[in-house]
């Protein structure tokens, strides 16, 4: 394996207020960072990831803290490995959560056909509960730099779930022409 390059980000913020501490962790997790410790993080080197980490930087600057950004590898195979498994656990760890919500979804429709509650209300319901999976999935994915372990799982899921919706709207779809009065022209 040839030896990545990561951007290594230290940071120091003021304690208070707290918002601006929260707010640029935020920022790093919601690009896939990895922290190494508190106030330090990885990312894969990119010139989109550089680019956005100067804006972290600057940010931390503005909060009266201090930052320093530089470019790294590991220094051999096996912590390039450790640093790669902790990237990955992370995305494990949110397609773990993804795929619990995916198995609640399918559980609350199955219950719903198990009852023949067959409206277009919950069919809507749960059209764009499945529309939310679909960005989660896509954001999850687009943080997943080394190929975590669950993604395949979690993209199967997914499909399953979309193929469990269908079926329910096939019976939404028929249940509501059953319930459908007979048409008075032909009486």
């Amino acid at each position: 394996m040839a030896a990545l390059e990561w951007l290594l980000m230290t940071y120091k913020v003021p304690a208070e207020p707290a918002r601006k501490r929260v707010s640029i962790w935020r920022k790093l997790k919601g690009m896939g960072a990895v922290y190494l410790q508190g106030g330090v993080c990885v990312l894969p080197k990119t010139d989109d990831h550089l680019r956005r980490l100067k804006v972290v930087e600057n940010e931390i600057t503005e909060a009266e803290g201090e930052a320093l950004l530089l470019a790294t590898v590991g220094l051999d195979q096996k912590q390039q490995e450790k640093i790669i498994a902790r990237f990955n656990a992370d995305r494990d760890d949110e397609y773990k959560e993804f795929i619990e919500k995916c198995v609640a979804f399918e559980e609350e429709i199955a219950e719903e056909t198990r009852v023949k509650h067959f409206t277009f209300a919950e069919l809507e319901e749960n059209e764009q509960e499945l529309t939310k999976f679909k960005t989660w999935i896509a954001k999850i994915q687009k943080l997943d730099f080394y190929k975590a372990q669950r993604a395949e799982e979690a993209a199967e899921r997914l499909t399953r779930s979309e193929a469990i919706l269908d079926t329910y709207a096939h019976n939404v779809f028929s249940a509501q022409e059953e319930n459908r009065p007979p048409d008075a022209a032909r009486g």
